[in-house]
């Protein structure tokens, strides 16, 4: 398993016999690291990947794979990788989280902007405005809103995006994400949280949803 979360095992024990409140994740450099709550279940990988990669077998998926991190926790009682971009129907929708850590190639390091950082979760936030009226054409994407959007203050060479937006995905309901992303000092990698849930949800679980994104940290590593 990729995702590294030792951490709950401490908790555990200082927490006695209820448990760990929270599972603590980071990526497998250690630098990039956020929590759940411990009822949020993880995702296969082998899912994770089907969805966020489509054929892991290709080559181009291959490839990709070598310089993406990834792992997701689902809240709800069947936790499915089908969540990360539509929730279960009616009343019973639960927070999705996704994160993400990109390696990036030259060429992108030497082009990457607070834009590209909005873009990171490949929902297309910040884009020129006859992209989002052919993705609207095209179903794809539907009914952008901009509910919120922050420049977070650098931080040792840290930057990063703090962005909240609906969005309709494939003809199907609106759902509320909420996205952070940083780039790392060195300008090679980027982290991503992204966080999906039906507006309903988003309101009722707000409080969850933001301990979740505050939580969400980047560290410089030397020579990690």
């Amino acid at each position: 398993m990729r995702t590294v979360v030792g951490a709950a095992v401490a908790a555990s024990v200082l927490s006695g016999c209820a448990g760990p409140d929270y599972t603590y994740v980071r990526d497998d450099t250690g630098g990039t690291y956020f929590k759940v709550p411990a009822s949020w279940r993880q995702i296969d990988q082998k899912s994770l990947d089907e969805e966020v990669f489509g054929d892991t077998e290709s080559a181009t998926a291959q490839v990709v794979k070598q310089l993406v991190w990834t792992t997701a926790f689902d809240a709800h009682a069947e936790p499915s990788a089908g969540h990360l971009l539509q929730g279960s129907p009616g009343d019973d929708d639960q927070p999705f989280v996704f994160a993400k850590v990109q390696k990036l190639s030259e060429d992108a390091q030497n082009e990457v902007s607070l834009n590209t950082l909005r873009n990171s979760g490949g929902l297309y936030v910040a884009v020129p405005e006859e992209t989002r009226e052919q993705l609207e054409k095209s179903g794809t994407l539907a009914g952008f809103e901009l509910l919120a959007d922050e420049v977070l203050p650098v931080t040792d060479g840290l930057r990063g995006v703090h962005s909240v937006f609906n969005y309709r995905l494939l003809g199907g309901p609106v759902q509320t994400f909420d996205e952070t992303a940083y780039l790392s000092p060195d300008g090679t990698t980027v982290s991503t949280l992204l966080i999906r849930c039906s507006p309903a949800c988003y309101r009722q679980r707000a409080a969850e949803i933001g301990t979740v994104v505050k939580s969400f940290k980047v560290k410089h590593l030397i020579n990690p």
